[in-house]
């Protein structure tokens, strides 16, 4: 196979995959599920912690950074903040394991009302898991932003979106931006 009918494929599985997740109502309302609990957080002063490991943990900095900065339009900033500070996540890691990265940062920062976007492609990290049950913990709501059905965290989330792909990981991330520009307008658009 050539390599111009290898990147043609590339495409053509991401462009199934989006008309699939496109054409999925429940998945669908599952996303406005989400946004609309971040959106009652937000409006009760609360804020949203988000976490991540390798491609989620920027898909997590991301989120954060166009709320509390722009997304595409001016508004004040937003209250969200992504566990990616790279003290902190040595620091915990090195004290108490890498599981413990992401619980640590929502033990010391998550408050009743906070909401946590936990994203993981497998629904399985031990270390977002842990996350979860810390923010339930704290009184918090827990948005999954999963695939492959959203494995042992889903259990754990008020919300779970998990994107319906078995494959490789990647196609999965290329969703969870999708559904993360989704949540960024839907809650630009609330203020």
């Amino acid at each position: 196979m050539n390599q111009i009918n290898r990147i043609q494929e590339h495409f053509d599985e991401a462009a199934q995959l989006l008309e699939t997740v496109k054409r999925d109502g429940v998945l669908m309302q599952r996303i406005e599920e989400g946004g609309q609990a971040m959106i009652g957080a937000l409006a009760n002063k609360g804020k949203i912690i988000s976490c991540g490991n390798g491609g989620s943990m920027s898909d997590a900095m991301h989120f954060a950074e166009e709320l509390s900065g722009r997304y595409r339009e001016n508004r004040p900033g937003l209250a969200a903040i992504s566990c990616s500070d790279p003290s902190h996540l040595t620091c915990v890691g090195n004290d108490y394991g890498f599981e413990r990265v992401f619980s640590r940062f929502v033990e010391a920062l998550g408050q009743p009302g906070d909401i946590l976007l936990a994203i993981s492609t497998s629904g399985n990290s031990q270390n977002i898991i842990l996350a979860a049950k810390a923010a339930k913990s704290a009184g918090m709501k827990v948005v999954g932003l999963t695939g492959r059905g959203g494995g042992d965290l889903a259990p754990l989330c008020d919300v779970v979106v998990s994107i319906p792909w078995e494959g490789y990981a990647d196609r999965v991330q290329e969703l969870h931006i999708k559904v993360i520009h989704a949540w960024i307008d839907q809650i630009e658009q609330a203020q």
